[in-house]
This record gives structure tokens, C-alpha cells and sequence, in this order.
């Protein structure tokens, strides 16, 4: 099988153009589950084999079995052609204030709930857990994501709302690092010092400089890091001792979440975070490398309905 041509689209028209051609989204799959270019069953892991052109699959010459490009990556057991999957790919890596299932719906013709069930496939696409702490100047807050209670149902602000301020709200957690203009995101169960430390000393280097607010949960980091607090009572900032940029992020992620997505699940939420974190790192990247990261973390990852829906049901 020949490789991918290397004319490739720059816009999402002209995506939609170059993934018409069913072989073409077969070709830049396989480029990158199988970097080589060399396909492997994944049956019997043997590499002989022959392309049936008119099935677009492989035929391993040694067990006898055909196989997709499919298989082993975001995309297994999807009836939905791969020209549809790459164009919903470029759509959610590129849309700055991200894009709704009744969006991708309407644009590729499919029903919502397959369009619902793509977004959170390539969602799970752009996580990208890794091992490097965070180092230099790193800032540490956290906010609150959850409807108001003035805008809710008698029924459900009576089972919810048992107070004040945030109660019923998810709590998230962010650490952004100046130099890198990197930020991660994750929900944690509440404020208290365990959580929003356990956090901060699994992802940032001790000794790097820690900016916070003057929450008390925050305490007793200064033997592990250059800690600085920022009183929001009495000032936003004071010299470079601020979080500024990541109350920024913030005010990026909850207009996504209000003006695109309208109402999140609690326990969707940290799926949600991953694409807004991963837009957010990758913004000086073009459309065109926005996409090809994303597709390039395509392989090894299956996400599939039961777990998706698990957590709902239970």
C-alpha cells in the first residue's frame, strides 16, 4: 500500500475535500497506527499480508483473517466511515470554543448520539498523561463548574443545594506553567489541603515557584517550593505574584462549557477538561498540526459505550 500524499489540507474545507476519498482517511490512519508502514495482524501479529482495495481492509497471509485500520485505535466496532471521523477530528481540535454533538450531527449526518459518542472518543484521543513535573514559575488555583441555582428546578435545587456559594457545583483544579504557557486540569472532590496538595506535589517540581491564592488549603508547601500567595482581598497582583493567566484559562473553559456545551455531567467533566487543555497548550500550532497530534494518539486507545455510560448508570 502505497504512503499518504503529502498535499495536505490546510482548512477545514478543504479537509472535508481531502477525506471524501475513502482510501485516502484509510492511508493517513494507517501512517500513523502503524508508523513503519508496515501493517501488522492483530491477530496473529504477523506482517505478511495483502490490501483488498475494494474492502479497504488487510488480509494476513498467515491465520487467513481480514482486518481494518480500525482496529486498535479510538475508532474499533464504528460503522461511521473514517472520512466522517477525521472531518469531526479537525472540527473539535480547531473549534476555539469547542463544538456540540448537534453540530457534528447536522455537518456529517449522523444522529446525535453517534455524534455524542465521537466527541468523547476523540476526547480520549487528545489526554495525554505524562511524566514531566512541572518547573519554573507555575501558578495553582481552582474553580467551581456547575449550573446556578436561581436557573434550576425547585426539585433539583432542593436536591442539591444544601447552602451556600458552591454547593452542587464540581470543583477543578489547575496548575499552569508560565515558561511553557502549559496548563493541566483535573476535578477533585474538594478544597481541602489533601487534595489540592497531593495534586500540586505529583505535578510540580519541588523548588519550582508556586504562585497561589490565600486559600488555607495551600499551607505548608513553602518547605517544597518558592511559594508566594496572592490575597484576593487586597490585590489581583502584586509584581509577578499573580494567577492571572490561569483564571484566564478559566474564563476560556466555562465559555466553552456555557455558550457550546450548555450543561456537563459531573462525571463527563474531566473529558471536557482534556479537550480544553489540550486547545489551550497546542493554540500556537495551526489547524493543520492540531489535527495531526490528535490523530497521532489515536492508536492503542478504545473507549467504548458501556464504559463511557457506566459511571451515568451507576
Amino acid at each position: 500500500m502505497e504512503t499518504v500524499n503529502s498535499n495536505l489540507p490546510s482548512g477545514l474545507m478543504n479537509a472535508v475535500r481531502h477525506y471524501s476519498d475513502p482510501l485516502v482517511s484509510v492511508k493517513e490512519v494507517a501512517s500513523v497506527k502503524w508508523p513503519k508502514g508496515e501493517p501488522v495482524c492483530p491477530r496473529c501479529g504477523n506482517k505478511r499480508h495483502s490490501f483488498l482495495k475494494t474492502r479497504l481492509m488487510w488480509k494476513c497471509l498467515e491465520c487467513r483473517k481480514q482486518y481494518s485500520v480500525k482496529v486498535g485505535t479510538i475508532f474499533e466496532d464504528s460503522p461511521v466511515g473514517l472520512d466522517k471521523w477525521l472531518c469531526a477530528m479537525w472540527m473539535l481540535a480547531n473549534c476555539k470554543n469547542g463544538v456540540s454533538s448537534y453540530e457534528i450531527a447536522r455537518a456529517l449526518g449522523v444522529t446525535q448520539k453517534t455524534a455524542w459518542f465521537m466527541l468523547h472518543r476523540i476526547r480520549y484521543a487528545m489526554h495525554h498523561g505524562t511524566i514531566n513535573k512541572m518547573t519554573g514559575t507555575v501558578e495553582a488555583d481552582e474553580t467551581f463548574i456547575g449550573g446556578k441555582a436561581r436557573f434550576m428546578h425547585k426539585n433539583e435545587r432542593a436536591r442539591k443545594i444544601h447552602g451556600t456559594g458552591h454547593m452542587g457545583k464540581a470543583i477543578v483544579f489547575g496548575l499552569l506553567e508560565r515558561e511553557m504557557g502549559k496548563v493541566g486540569a483535573a476535578v477533585v472532590e474538594t478544597r481541602k489541603r489533601h487534595h489540592l496538595q497531593t495534586e500540586i506535589r505529583s505535578n510540580v517540581e519541588p523548588g519550582a515557584a508556586l504562585y497561589t491564592d490565600a486559600l488555607h488549603s495551600y499551607e505548608g508547601l513553602d518547605a517544597d517550593y518558592a511559594h508566594k500567595v496572592i490575597d484576593h482581598g487586597e490585590a489581583y497582583v502584586d509584581s509577578a505574584v499573580h494567577t492571572n493567566k490561569l483564571e484566564n484559562f478559566w474564563s476560556l473553559l466555562k465559555r466553552s462549557i456555557n455558550g457550546t456545551y450548555v450543561s456537563v455531567k459531573p462525571f463527563h467533566l474531566f473529558r471536557y477538561l482534556d479537550e480544553k487543555s489540550f486547545r489551550y497548550n497546542e493554540r500556537k500550532a495551526t489547524d493543520r498540526e492540531r489535527f495531526e497530534t490528535v490523530l497521532g494518539s489515536v492508536a492503542g486507545k478504545r473507549l467504548t459505550w458501556d464504559t463511557l455510560t457506566c459511571q451515568e448508570a451507576g
